[in-house]
C-alpha cells in the first residue's frame, strides 16, 4: 500500500483550496450538501409532526399537547446522528456531479501537460450516481447486522465498509475520464489496497459533522491525483506550484 502516495495526493488537494476555480466548486458542493441535509431534516420533522398531531391522549396523563415538540426536538438530534450516515451517499452524489470541474481545476494546475478531457455526458453521470447510491444503501443495510453484533467496533466496520465503497467509486470516476470504464476497472483491481485505504481515510472525516461538508470535493481532487500518481498514470508533480490568480 502506497501510504505516502495517498498523503501526497491529499496534501496536493488541500493546498489547492486557495485556487478560485477550486473554491467555486467547493462552495457549490458545500451549498448543495447543506441544502440536501436541511431538506431531509425538514421533511423528517414534518413527518414526525404529522404523525404526532397537535395533541395526543395518553392514559393517566390525559390529553398531552407537548408531545409533538418533544418528537420534533428528538428528530433534530436523531438527524444530526443520521447525517453521519447520510453524508456517505451525499458525498457520492456531489462527487459525480462536480468531478469534471474538480478534475479540470486539479489538472490545469498540477498536470498542464496532459490534454483537456471532454466532460462526462450528463446521463452517464446520472446513471453511475443512481447505481452507486443503490449499492451504498444495500451494502450498509446488510452491514447493520455487523454493526449490531460487533457494536463496540461498529464505527471501524462502518469506516472499512464505506471506505471500500467510496474508494471504488471515486477512483473509477476519476480514471474513467482518461482511460474509459474497462481500463478504469483493471487499474482499480491493480491498486485495490491503496484505493481502499484512501477511501477509508476519506470515510473517517465524513463521520464528523461540519468537517464532512468539504470532504466530497477534497476526495474528488485526491483521487484525481491518485490516478495520475499510481502506475499507469503520471508521476506526482515535483512541488506545489503557485496557484493562478
Amino acid at each position: 500500500m502506497a501510504l505516502s502516495t495517498i498523503i501526497t495526493a491529499f496534501s496536493l488537494a488541500l493546498s489547492q483550496l486557495s485556487d478560485p476555480r477550486f473554491q467555486r466548486v467547493l462552495l457549490m458542493g458545500v451549498g448543495l450538501t447543506i441544502a440536501l441535509l436541511v431538506g431531509a431534516s425538514a421533511g423528517f420533522v414534518w413527518l414526525i409532526n404529522w404523525v404526532a398531531g397537535d395533541s395526543v391522549w395518553l392514559p393517566v396523563l390525559g390529553e398531552v399537547q407537548w408531545l409533538d415538540d418533544l418528537f420534533s426536538w428528538g428528530a433534530v438530534f436523531l438527524l444530526l446522528f443520521l447525517s453521519v450516515f447520510l453524508m456517505i451517499p451525499v458525498a457520492s452524489a456531489i462527487t459525480s456531479m462536480f468531478l469534471d470541474d474538480v478534475a479540470d481545476a486539479v489538472e490545469a494546475v498540477h498536470y498542464p501537460q496532459i490534454p483537456q478531457q471532454p466532460r462526462t455526458p450528463f446521463w452517464d453521470g446520472l446513471r453511475d450516481t443512481v447505481n452507486f447510491l443503490g449499492v451504498i444503501v444495500a451494502v450498509n443495510a446488510l452491514a447493520l447486522i455487523l454493526y449490531v453484533v460487533f457494536a463496540p467496533v461498529a464505527i471501524f466496520i462502518f469506516w472499512a465498509v464505506n471506505g471500500f465503497l467510496l474508494g471504488r467509486e471515486y477512483y473509477t470516476l476519476a480514471a474513467m475520464r482518461r482511460v474509459g470504464r474497462k481500463r478504469a476497472k483493471e487499474l482499480r483491481r491493480k491498486h485495490f489496497v491503496t484505493i481502499w485505504a484512501a477511501g477509508t481515510l476519506m470515510a473517517i472525516p465524513l463521520s464528523i459533522p461540519f468537517l464532512n461538508l468539504v470532504i466530497p470535493i477534497l476526495g474528488a481532487a485526491t483521487f484525481t491525483h491518485l490516478f495520475q500518481m499510481l502506475p499507469q498514470g503520471r508521476p506526482a508533480p515535483p512541488s506545489f506550484p503557485d496557484h493562478p490568480r
